[in-house]
């Protein structure tokens, strides 16, 4: 039983499914007092770029990772990370008429960018 657990836990396929209900899930209730079909579009959207992200990140922060040395190491690839992110959020909601753009994207900017800093601090092994 526990190695299904890690098994599923392991899974990308598991992590994007994930993300696209959550994020997807919090995108209609952000847009929850626009009406219909608005806050499902957004949510549908939300949830389409946030499993994507999702599945990308990983290597975004594992390729600029080795390309900076020392304290910047620990610090830019997760800036990098939310600056990519968040340009890509507000021109997909922007051109697709999301009405609260801001309330929308902020929780999966916050997920986004807190286990982007996580990763990389992870995988640098605190190096300075």
């Amino acid at each position: 039983m526990i190695g299904r657990v890690r098994a599923l836990a392991g899974s990308s396929i598991v992590h994007v499914l994930f993300a696209f209900l959550a994020m997807g899930g919090w995108a209609v209730f952000a847009n929850r007092m626009h009406p219909m079909p608005r806050p499902l579009i957004a949510g549908l959207v939300q949830g389409i770029l946030s499993a994507c992200l999702t599945l990308f990140l990983k290597s975004v922060v594992e390729a600029l990772s080795k390309r900076f040395g020392g304290f910047t190491s620990l610090w830019a690839p997760p800036l990098i990370a939310c600056l990519g992110s968040t340009a890509i959020l507000l021109t997909i909601h922007a051109l697709s008429g999301t009405p609260e753009i801001l309330r929308t994207i902020a929780v999966p900017l916050l997920v986004s960018t807190s286990y982007a800093a996580i990763y990389n601090y992870s995988i640098s092994g605190g190096r300075r």
